[in-house]
């Protein structure tokens, strides 16, 4: 597969993604989430799955990942690879403090007729107009955004990469992302463009469901402050999932903007 073709592919299975966190699942996942040392490293798998935190059905494009240092500046990956079910990178964390890693998806899915034939298109919002052939009829429209995120920290954590940007869902620790403990509540906070996110369901699920008969998850639902608390059942990587739908779309022909994001925590022993 070129890699035009694979942008598009990726892109075209991100976007398809169901709006639940039953559905294949997009995920990050640190090889660990604290470290310290004179020269440390960790390496990323990034992957579409449908077992969680198993690689088992498409990579993930590395061309969406961002990378925020301690500084709030810029970090670029080490030794990316993307293979049949997987993406993976290093990160040289040559500075003290918490790494934001994320993968940040946006793009648009049509829906149109072409000689009375159903045709579907996905792809970036800019290449719509020229892609879309000059037949359509009963074009329609869907905006998607989609944000993918995990926490690493070198030494004592900071919060300046931690900052949000006003752009779809983003997460606001309440609770330190790195004092996160089995037994214990932990407090966030979503933001909507910016804004705190009310009535939001959020759903965590911990790794390892390829050997339990039943996804092992914990809900909750956010305030009108957009916060919410989540107890964690025992240690282990969970992956957070919240997702919407609305209107707030920033491509004029969309009629619908579809807003996800996910997060990969790790929970501690007590």
């Amino acid at each position: 597969m070129n890699r035009s073709v694979f942008k598009m592919a990726a892109l075209s299975m991100v976007l398809a993604l169901p709006l639940t966190a039953h559905a294949h699942k997009m995920w990050l996942l640190p090889s660990a989430t604290s470290v310290a040392g004179a020269d440390p490293w960790v390496t990323v798998d990034a992957a579409v799955s449908n077992d969680l935190f198993f690689p088992d059905h498409f990579p993930g494009s590395l061309d969406r990942l961002v990378i925020t240092g301690p500084d709030g500046q810029p970090v670029k990956p080490d030794n990316a690879s993307t293979g049949k079910y997987r993406s993976t990178f290093d990160v040289h964390l040559v500075q003290q403090g918490t790494y934001k890693i994320a993968m940040v998806n946006a793009g648009v899915f049509a829906s149109y007729e072409l000689n009375g034939e159903k045709k579907r298109w996905r792809g970036n919002a800019a290449d719509m107009a020229k892609e879309l052939p000059a037949g359509a009829k009963n074009v329609e429209v869907t905006e998607s955004l989609n944000r993918v995120e995990t926490f690493v920290s070198n030494g004592k954590p900071n919060d300046v990469a931690l900052k949000t940007t006003g752009d779809g869902i983003e997460l606001v620790p309440v609770t330190k992302v790195n004092d996160l403990v089995s037994g214990e509540a932990a407090t966030f906070q979503l933001l909507l463009d910016g804004q705190p996110a009310a009535d939001l369901k959020v759903t965590a699920i911990a790794g390892g469901v390829r050997y339990r008969n039943a996804p092992e998850e914990v809900e909750a639902t956010t305030g009108a402050d957009g916060k919410f608390t989540l107890r964690w059942p025992h240690p282990g990587m969970y992956w957070v999932n919240a997702n919407t739908q609305d209107a707030k779309t920033q491509v004029k022909q969309a009629s619908q903007r579809r807003v996800a994001y996910s997060a990969t925590l790790e929970v501690l022993p007590e």
